[in-house]
């Protein structure tokens, strides 16, 4: 399946957003600050060919405790994601967020096309 994806053309599937930025904010005051990144936070992500994939969205808890949203960036690399978050736009603008709400920020890298969860086992040194 082919996907386009902002500053970065068009990419199959397996290709496309391979690493993410997530963020799990318990509280944000939703002020003029807050007004601000969100209507400025898009032109940071386009040219590191990052785009939404769930946003300020309350999950259907189904175990625990998950007080708060969810953010989730996705992003063609884990390198794409770096160069976003320590690009001189994004910089500007994160006070804005982290001034005004409390929660974790975080990059991961996510898995390759075909992951099957056994496969940990062997990164793991299991078996």
């Amino acid at each position: 399946m082919l996907v386009t994806c902002p500053g970065r053309g068009t990419r199959t599937e397996e290709t496309e957003m391979t690493a993410y930025a997530i963020a799990h904010l318990r509280s944000v005051d939703l002020n003029d600050s807050i007004v601000e990144y969100l209507t400025r936070i898009d032109a940071t992500l386009e040219p590191h060919g990052g785009a939404f994939v769930v946003h300020g969205t309350t999950p259907e808890v189904l175990e625990d405790e998950f007080p708060g949203t969810l953010v989730v960036i996705g992003f063609p690399t884990l390198d794409d994601a770096r160069a976003w978050y320590d690009s001189p736009a994004y910089q500007a603008i994160l006070p804005l967020r982290t001034e005004n709400s409390d929660g974790t920020a975080f990059l991961i890298q996510g898995v390759e096309p075909g992951y099957r969860a056994a496969s940990f086992l062997a990164k793991a040194g299991v078996g």
